[in-house]
C-alpha cells in the first residue's frame, strides 16, 4: 500500500480523531487540524502511541475565520510538498440564536460550507501534485429534512432553527461538491476527485453543547446511547480515503462505505449554480495570491 499524506479537519475529537487513528495505524502520514494547540499536540501524541506511527502532525486554524483558513493553507504549503487526501470533517450544529462570523457570514454556513470550499481551493495546487488525490466533504442525512432552500437568503437571515440551518448547510455541501467535481473534470484535472461522506448518527459530543431549543436538545441527549460508534461513523471516510474501488469516482454521495443517492427534490443545475456563485463570491477575496 502506498503511503498517503492526509489532512483531516476537526480531528482533535469525535469522528475526525477516530479516522486519524485508523489512517495512521495503516501507515499513512496524517496531519490533524485543531483550534487549540495544547489539545492538538496531546491528540498527536496519543495517536503516535496508539499506532506506533511517528508520521503524525498537527496544524492550527479557526475555521470560522477566512483569514485563519488562508494562514493554515500557507502553513501547509511551507511544510508539505503535496496532499493526497483532504477530509473536510469539521462541522457543527450551532445554537438556535443566529450568529455571524467577523466576516459577516452566518456561522453554520461559514463552518460547514464556506470553510471546506475555501480550504479545498487553497490546497488545490498541493492536491494536483498527487498522483491520485481525494477530497472528502462531510454531509449528513439532515440534508433530507432541510426543506425547500431560499436561494435568495443564502446567509440564512430568516427565521431558521439551528437544525434547519444545519440541514441546509449540508445540502449545499453536496451541491458544491458536485459542482467542483464537474468543474475539475471539464478543466481536464483527472487526478483530483471529490466525494461526499455521510457518517450516520454517531455517539460523539457532536451537537451536545449547542442550544438548539429545549425539545431538540432533549432529543439529542436521549438518542445518544442508541447511536453508532465513532468507529462506525469514521469508516466511510477511511474507505473513501484509501479504497482502490473509488479511484476515479467523483461527485458522488457515500454512506456505510457505499454510494447512495442523496435527497434531490430541490436539486437542479440552476440551483446548484446559484449556491456555487454565492459561495465563490464570498470566498473570492481570500483566493488571490
Amino acid at each position: 500500500m502506498k503511503r498517503k499524506t492526509i489532512l483531516i479537519t476537526g480531528a482533535t475529537d469525535g469522528i475526525g480523531m477516530v479516522a486519524a487513528k485508523e489512517l495512521a495505524k495503516q501507515g499513512h502520514k496524517v496531519i490533524i487540524h485543531g483550534r487549540n494547540e495544547t489539545k492538538a499536540r496531546k491528540v498527536v501524541n496519543e495517536i503516535k502511541t496508539f499506532t506506533g506511527n511517528n508520521e503524525v502532525d498537527y496544524i492550527l486554524a479557526d475555521l470560522f475565520s477566512f483569514e485563519s483558513i488562508k494562514k493554515m493553507s500557507e502553513d501547509f504549503h511551507q511544510r508539505y510538498e503535496h496532499l493526497d487526501v483532504l477530509i473536510n470533517n469539521a462541522g457543527a450544529v450551532l445554537d438556535n440564536e443566529r450568529s455571524v462570523t467577523k466576516d459577516g457570514i452566518e456561522k453554520t454556513m461559514a463552518l460547514n460550507v464556506m470553510a471546506p470550499l475555501l480550504l479545498t481551493h487553497l490546497l488545490l495546487d498541493s492536491l494536483k501534485r498527487s498522483n491520485s488525490a481525494r477530497v472528502i466533504n462531510m454531509s449528513s442525512a439532515s440534508h433530507r429534512a432541510s426543506g425547500k432552500p431560499n436561494l435568495g437568503d443564502l446567509n440564512l437571515e430568516g427565521a431558521y432553527s439551528a437544525q434547519k440551518r444545519y440541514g441546509l448547510s449540508k445540502l449545499y455541501v453536496i451541491w458544491n461538491t458536485r459542482h467542483l467535481a464537474r468543474l475539475l473534470q471539464e478543466q481536464g484535472v483527472k487526478n483530483v476527485t471529490l466525494n461526499v461522506s455521510h457518517p450516520g448518527a454517531v455517539a460523539t459530543n457532536f451537537g451536545q453543547d449547542s442550544d438548539k431549543g429545549f425539545l431538540v436538545n432533549l432529543i439529542y441527549k436521549i438518542a445518544l446511547p442508541f447511536m453508532a460508534s465513532p468507529e462506525k461513523g469514521a469508516s466511510t471516510n477511511v474507505f473513501l480515503a484509501t479504497s482502490p474501488t473509488v479511484t476515479g469516482i467523483t461527485g458522488k454521495y457515500f454512506g456505510n462505505s457505499k454510494e447512495i443517492k442523496p435527497y434531490d427534490r430541490y436539486y437542479s443545475l440552476k440551483n446548484e449554480q446559484a449556491v456555487w456563485d454565492y459561495c465563490m463570491n464570498v470566498i473570492n477575496p481570500y483566493l488571490s495570491k
